[in-house]
């Protein structure tokens, strides 16, 4: 074992550790919404500063294992990888909050019934899904779980286009409301966003694994 595998190892464990807590935080979106918790939205909020303080240590610990070790080859790559993943769950961790502010700022009994008309819900536990087949790729440093979840960023997509035309209506039919749902709105878009940012995480484990860049290239294959 050379000196900068026991570095690298912690660093993955980090990484891990940090996609864990993003995912809890989208499964607590889910948990809020469904129980109408905004108690548990409000913790939210609060755990989004361990994900920042989590990137940090990310950041931290390579810039020590590039100065310290001047990686090469497969090691510069994970860890040149591995601060672009931590850097998109951050992202990821970023729209979690806002749905979560908004839940226990904005959200009353009748807009609940918009957020489910919205497609939200389905959004949140499709990038759920995502997240645990990355986290799968990068366990079993196999590039399969990471690109069938990043092939699902279509069916994200697609509820933001519904979203959109759904959105018209709402306003149509609750003309006073109409600030309300075009913040709901941007919840969406926030989500379809997370859905792109996941998608990176995936084009960075292909990186990681196989030395292949796949970015700007239509179709992951």
């Amino acid at each position: 074992m050379s000196a900068i595998d026991p570095e690298l190892q912690a660093l993955r464990e980090n990484l891990y550790d940090m996609l864990s807590m993003v995912k809890g935080q989208l499964q607590k979106c889910v948990d809020a919404i469904s129980n109408r918790d905004v108690e548990l939205a409000q913790q939210i909020i609060d755990d989004e500063k361990k994900i920042n303080m989590q990137e940090l240590a990310i950041d931290r610990d390579s810039e020590n294992i590039l100065a310290l070790f001047t990686p090469v080859a497969t090691d510069l790559r994970s860890v040149l990888a591995t601060i672009n993943i931590a850097n998109n769950l951050e992202r990821i961790g970023d729209s979690a909050k806002s749905l979560a502010r908004m839940l226990v700022e904005d959200v009353g009994k009748k807009e609940y019934k918009w957020i489910d008309a919205l497609g939200i819900v389905q959004m949140l536990e499709a990038l759920i899904s995502m997240l645990k087949d990355m986290s799968l790729a990068l366990r079993n440093e196999d590039t399969g779980p990471a690109l069938r979840a990043a092939r699902r960023d279509e069916e994200l997509n697609k509820c933001f286009k519904k979203a959109l035309k759904k959105t018209t209506s709402l306003i149509v039919k609750n003309p006073d409301q109409g600030k309300t749902i075009l913040m709901l709105l941007l919840m969406v878009r926030n989500l379809e966003r997370s859905g792109d940012l996941t998608k990176n995480i995936a084009e960075e484990i292909i990186f990681q694994l196989e030395a292949r860049v796949i970015k700007h290239k239509k179709g992951l294959k």
